[in-house]
C-alpha cells in the first residue's frame, strides 16, 4: 500500500445510521418494509415481472426469451419497471412481493393461483423446473450447474458491492478497499476464464442458468461495460472468457433480454408486454 493517509476511527460501541454520501446511498437504510402505499400492475401474461435492467434484472429477461426463442409460449411476460432511484422498492405492492426490497421479483398466476419468487437465482430455477428448460433434471450435470449458479450469488456482492462501489460510486477513493476488492474481482475472472478453456458453457456443452446467471455481472465487466472497470482490470487478457461472452452477446434472446426494463442509454424498453415491442430496437 501506499502513503495514502487515512484517518484512524474507532467503532462505537453501537452503530447509529448516518449519511453515508455516493451514489445510490438514497436507496439504502438499516430497516426492511414499505415506505409508501403503491399497488403494483398486473399485464395480460401469467408472468408478471417487477424489475429494472441491472444485471440482476437481466438474468431473468435473458431467461424468458431464450424459453419464447425455444417455442415455449406459455413465457410470455409482461415485465414492468420498478426505478430503485424513485424508492419504487419500497412500495408496499413490491415489498409483499419482495420482502426484502431488491429487484428482481416475479409473480406467476398461472393454474388459478399466485405465486412470489424473489431472489434472481431462485426466480431462474424456478422457471427452469417450471418449464423444463435450462436446468439437468438430475446427476452430475445438475451438480454442476447449480454449483455455477450459486457460484455467482455468492460472487457477485464480491464485484458489485465491493469492487464497484469502492471503485466507482463511493464518495472517496479508498487505496485499500479497491485494491482488496480488485484481487478478488480479478480471481473470480481468473476461476471463469479457466472454466471457460474446457468447456463451451459455464456448465458444460449446453446453454443453463448459470450462463444467464453470469453473463450480466462478468460479461458485462468482460465487455468493458461495469462501472468502466475494464481497462484497470485488464478484462481483454481473459481470452476464454471474452471467447463466451461475445458468442451469448450474439444470441438474439440476449440482446433482447438486455433492452428489458433500461430507461437509460440510447435506446430501451421501460416495460416489456410483447414480442413486437422489440420492433426498431434491434
Amino acid at each position: 500500500m501506499s502513503e495514502q493517509t487515512l484517518s484512524e476511527w474507532t467503532p462505537p460501541k453501537i452503530w447509529k445510521n448516518k449519511e453515508s454520501g455516493g451514489k445510490f446511498a438514497n436507496i439504502n437504510r438499516p430497516t426492511a418494509g414499505s415506505t409508501h402505499e403503491k399497488e403494483l400492475p398486473v399485464g395480460q401474461h401469467d408472468l408478471q415481472l417487477y424489475s429494472l435492467g441491472t444485471p440482476n434484472g437481466v438474468k431473468v429477461t435473458v431467461m424468458l426469451e431464450e424459453l419464447l426463442e425455444l417455442g415455449v409460449t406459455e413465457a410470455e411476460y409482461d415485465a414492468w419497471l420498478i426505478n430503485i432511484g424513485d424508492g419504487d422498492q419500497f412500495g408496499s405492492g413490491f415489498v409483499d412481493v419482495n420482502p426484502n426490497s431488491k429487484i428482481p421479483a416475479l409473480m406467476d398466476h398461472s393454474g388459478g393461483g399466485t405465486q412470489r419468487v424473489f431472489e434472481s437465482g431462485a426466480i431462474l430455477m424456478y422457471l427452469a423446473e417450471k418449464f423444463g428448460h435450462f436446468l439437468p433434471e438430475s446427476g452430475a450435470a445438475r451438480a454442476e450447474c447449480l454449483s455455477w449458479l450459486f457460484w455467482q450469488v455468492g460472487s457477485a456482492p464480491y464485484l458489485g458491492g465491493g469492487f464497484g462501489h469502492f471503485y466507482a460510486y463511493a464518495p472517496m477513493k479508498i487505496e485499500y478497499c479497491i485494491d482488496r476488492f480488485s484481487m478478488e474481482t480479478k480471481r473470480q475472472l481468473d476461476v471463469l476464464d479457466q472454466r471457460l478453456a474446457i468447456s463451451e458453457f459455464i456448465a458444460g456443452e449446453d446453454l443453463t442458468v448459470a450462463d444467464f446467471a453470469i453473463y450480466p455481472w462478468y460479461g458485462a465487466m468482460a465487455r468493458g461495460l461495469l462501472y468502466e472497470g475494464g481497462e484497470f482490470l485488464q478484462v481483454e487478457s481473459y481470452k476464454h472468457l471474452q471467447r463466451w461472452t461475445q458468442q451469448l452477446a450474439a444470441r438474439p434472446a440476449f440482446q433482447r433480454g438486455q433492452l428489458v426494463n433500461r430507461y437509460w442509454g440510447d435506446k430501451g424498453l421501460k416495460e416489456r408486454h410483447a414480442a413486437s415491442d422489440f420492433d426498431g430496437l434491434i
